[in-house]
């Protein structure tokens, strides 16, 4: 079995006996929800205050809301979170290249064959990173099952550990 697998599994086996805190209830007991990057430099609990059960954490690359609109709305409409976070952070891949090299790294990965499963995908990559959280927060308030909740940006700062407010 590879390293990380038994990694996985040491770490979990370490997990249930030392830290479980046993069974939680089902919707977040903070009634909120975060989206942001899947960047690896991004621990959401540790450095947004996250208790285990306090929030629904929706990750993907570049932290977009459109990417992860399906799971809001299960988070808020049968789940009751209220509010919702947008944090997205310094020094992200997504600022760093378009569609195109995306399309050219998978053709020189998986061939033609490869770039026909991801000709119609569209990256939402960005060139500017305030911009962008604003253009989320405005989308996602302009959602109507958004009403009534609340939708603030962020920007985490990578090098620091700090996070900056764009929207309120």
């Amino acid at each position: 079995m590879p390293s990380i697998q038994q990694n996985l599994e040491a770490s979990n086996k370490d997990y249930v006996s030392s830290k479980f805190p046993g069974p939680l209830p089902l919707p977040p007991s903070e009634g909120y929800a975060v989206v942001t990057c899947m960047d690896a430099r991004i621990d959401p609990a540790a450095q947004f205050g996250i208790p285990l059960g306090g929030a629904h954490v929706v990750r993907n690359a570049g932290g977009s809301v459109k990417e992860a609109f399906r799971s809001l709305v299960i988070s808020q409409q049968i789940l009751n979170t209220k509010e919702v976070l947008v944090i997205k952070h310094t020094d992200c891949g997504m600022l760093q290249f378009q569609k195109s090299d995306a399309i050219t790294a998978v053709k020189q990965n998986a061939g033609e064959e490869g770039v026909r499963e991801v000709e119609d995908i569209e990256f939402l990559t960005f060139p500017d990173l305030e911009e962008e959280v604003k253009k989320d927060v405005e989308w996602l308030k302009g959602k109507l099952v958004e009403k009534g909740i609340v939708v603030s940006g962020w920007v985490y700062d990578v090098q620091t550990g700090t996070v900056k407010r764009i929207t309120a």
